[in-house]
């Protein structure tokens, strides 16, 4: 009788809607979880729509201006001359050649630049926690000077007020390694030439970018617990010892996250370069604008290097950032 009641009872329960806490959350985030892809769904939609009507738009409006987005103009004759390319280039070449010639002068400078202050910076950015007053002090004056000034007017410094003032090739100043003029710095070892406007671009962007970094540098170096530090000097590292073993290492999981934002800004800021007369990317289409009246295609297509080079810089950080982050097990 007993065990038929407790079969009784247990078909009971069997029978009962179950009203569990878990069962009605996991109802709870199903029925929301569904509304929340709607909505990116939704969100994505809109967003597609309105991309397709501004493009009907900008091509309806260059149609009635008697213009089309087309790019035929790019196997026209440039017909203007590029003093610093990195290969032989003539007049007669084609605009396709010209935006060659400033994409790898962008990107000359680019790589120069963060290679430049990524050094710069990391040392500054550890001057400002030396314990040498004097230096700590300079460190800071540089940082807040350099980082409290706008870029372009730091160009316009390093242009007009040191390279323009430099005498002209033919009483060039010999530094053994190299000799200085107003044509830029002639390199005797590497048989090259860097121009003024070059040396000018590529001094701004690692003066302005590494004022940054430094601080970033120097937050990341903070953030590591000091009972790091402490336990290498009691295993007898020295100071140097102790921030390239210790410190830097740990300190990096902070750092680059951050260089990757300043890294894209030094790309960014080098379309500067029209300013002081360098033949990057942004002044060749610039002159393109002018001779062929397509402002329209040639924006697109500076958007679009620019937007590449942002996005292959942000994913090689990543990468790299990848590599110092503690992996859990």
């Amino acid at each position: 009788m007993s065990a038929s009641k407790g079969k009784f009872s247990n078909n009971l329960q069997n029978n009962l809607p179950n009203h569990s806490p878990n069962n009605s959350q996991t109802k709870f985030w199903n029925f929301f979880g569904s509304w929340r892809t709607i909505f990116q769904l939704l969100f994505l939609a809109i967003i597609i729509t309105c991309s397709i009507l501004a493009w009907n738009t900008l091509a309806r409006n260059m149609r009635s201006s008697g213009l089309a987005i087309s790019f035929d103009f790019l196997s026209d004759p440039a017909s203007f001359d590029i003093a610093d390319s990195p290969f032989p280039y003539k007049a007669s070449d084609s605009y396709t050649t010209a935006l060659q010639v400033g994409l790898l002068n962008s990107l000359k400078a680019i790589a120069v630049s963060i290679i430049s202050a990524s050094v710069v910076g990391v040392t500054v950015g550890i001057s400002r926690l030396s314990n040498n007053w004097l230096l700590k002090q300079l460190a800071r004056v540089y940082v807040e000077i350099l980082r409290n000034t706008p870029l372009l007017l730091q160009l316009f410094f390093w242009y007009s007020a040191i390279f323009l003032t430099l005498p002209s090739s033919s009483d060039r100043i010999s530094l053994g390694f190299a000799t200085l003029a107003k044509d830029g710095i002639t390199i005797a070892a590497l048989k090259m030439t860097l121009s003024s406007e070059f040396c000018a671009l590529v001094l701004g962007l690692t003066m302005f970018s590494s004022a940054f970094i430094a601080e970033i540098v120097r937050g990341g170096i903070l953030s590591v617990p000091k009972g790091q530090s402490e336990a290498a000097k009691a295993l007898g590292m020295n100071a140097f010892q102790t921030m390239r073993k210790i410190i830097l290492p740990q300190a990096l999981r902070v750092i680059i996250p951050s260089l990757t934002s300043q890294y894209v800004n030094i790309a960014k800021n080098s379309s500067l370069a029209i300013a002081i007369g360098y033949t990057d990317i942004y002044r060749i289409a610039s002159t393109t604008i002018n001779q062929t009246g397509r402002p329209v295609n040639v924006i697109l297509i500076i958007m679009a290097v620019y937007l590449a080079i942002s996005l292959t810089i942000s994913a090689s950080m990543n990468l790299l950032n990848r590599q110092f982050q503690i992996v859990e097990r």
